[in-house]
């Protein structure tokens, strides 16, 4: 009966991992596609959100399921939930500037390495939570220290971004241009999130 306990409890840590290797898998796609506009970076990126929905789809009936987890359920629900959301937001990004048929910006470039970056901060953070959870909390907040460091680039890009409109049709660009930032700003607030919850663990663990 204990390592029937002891299993389930292992599942829940092993979808958690799932869910922040695709993310960062996800993210790397993203670095790369508005580096190049490669379209086999954008269908992999997809590829990792759909497969990341699975797991998380998966992860909450097992959830429903089960009575004995590794730690709160309410934590286990919303570190998956946040983790899952840096991997939409990323998604949305690339689907935004196919849309709105903008090219990416240096701005753009920069954040989405940074994201790259707290990604894999947040895996690494995961993958010793439960065994190492000192270890997964310098993690954490290394991945808080990378979103700050967003939201710095996103100021920059948005004064650089309406400083001086010429026209309306430079206001239109500027105006998707900010939608296009404002989905790197969100993804790196979700990465922030994600690095809150695994420091609430943390806590709740010691």
């Amino acid at each position: 009966m204990k390592r029937i306990f002891k299993k389930r409890q292992n599942i829940f840590i092993q979808h958690i991992k799932d869910q922040a290797q695709l993310t960062l898998e996800g993210l790397d796609a993203l670095k790369i596609y508005l580096a190049s506009q490669d379209s086999a970076a954008s269908a992999l990126l997809e590829a990792k959100e759909k497969a990341a929905d699975e797991a998380r789809r998966i992860l909450i009936d097992d959830l429903n399921r089960t009575f004995v987890t590794p730690f709160d359920r309410e934590d286990i629900f919303a570190l998956s939930r946040t983790i899952d959301d840096v991997l939409d937001y990323a998604y949305s990004t690339v689907s935004e500037l196919e849309i709105l048929k903008v090219q990416p910006t240096p701005y753009m470039q920069s954040m989405a390495a940074l994201l790259r970056d707290a990604a894999f901060e947040l895996s690494s953070a995961v993958n010793c939570l439960n065994e190492h959870p000192a270890v997964a909390n310098d993690h954490a907040q290394r991945a808080k220290a990378l979103e700050n460091r967003v939201e710095s680039v996103y100021r920059e890009a948005l004064a650089d971004l309406f400083k001086g409109a010429e026209d309306v049709k430079h206001v239109i660009k500027m105006m998707k241009l900010r939608e296009v930032y404002r989905h790197l700003s969100n993804a790196a607030d979700r990465g922030d999130e994600a690095a809150n919850v695994i420091a609430d663990i943390v806590v709740k663990l010691a």
